[in-house]
């Protein structure tokens, strides 16, 4: 007999460390198929998240938004449009993400994952323009952020873009007029 060649020899190696790997990711397909098959995988609203849910979610949404343009909104942030912006949200946000001095609605409390209040805290005025801007155009899988492209112009969208953006620094007539709108969101209530 001759000996082996280093190649000839590492090769039955190679082979076993690939069907290693292909058997592995079969079984974890085949796991995970079988965890949705099944009913274990929890699809009420009140059942806490799947194991790395938020973390998958968030990794993906950062990961495809850093590939997107970042255009600057084309509405000033000022007096007119943040009223108009007011006007916008609370005819379509306000019942997910409140207002000033409304508590949750009932659709926010039942919503996983629950809205951000973008009134209390920080909100998304930390966020750039561009992103909420997106958020809302394009809406988001699964969260229950749903698209406005097509139900609002590209202006009501920027305006209600800006006004989020600036939530920490509203004149006192926006603010009084979205303290005031509490009434016409259904489900809202004044704290």
């Amino acid at each position: 007999m001759f000996p082996l060649s280093e190649s000839e020899y590492h090769f039955p190696m190679r082979k076993g460390f690939i069907l290693g790997v292909v058997v592995t990711g079969l079984l974890l397909a085949g796991g995970a198929y079988w965890y949705f098959a099944t009913g274990h995988a929890p699809v009420a609203a009140s059942a806490p998240p799947m194991p790395f849910e938020r973390t998958f979610a968030r990794m993906g949404l950062h990961a495809y938004l850093a590939r997107l343009p970042h255009p600057k909104p084309p509405v000033p942030a000022d007096e007119a449009n943040l009223a108009a912006g007011a006007k916008v949200y609370v005819q379509n946000c306000a019942v997910c993400h409140g207002l000033p001095t409304m508590d949750k609605t009932a659709i926010a409390r039942g919503m996983f994952p629950p809205p951000p209040p973008l009134f209390q805290g920080k909100g998304v005025t930390d966020d750039d323009e561009w992103e909420t801007y997106w958020k809302v155009e394009s809406g988001i899988r699964m969260s229950g952020m749903p698209e406005f492209k097509g139900s609002l112009t590209e202006t009501q969208i920027w305006q209600a873009t800006v006004l989020v953006k600036n939530a920490d620094k509203l004149p006192p007539s926006v603010t009084t007029d979205l303290a005031a709108s509490a009434a016409a969101v259904p489900g809202g209530q004044k704290k």
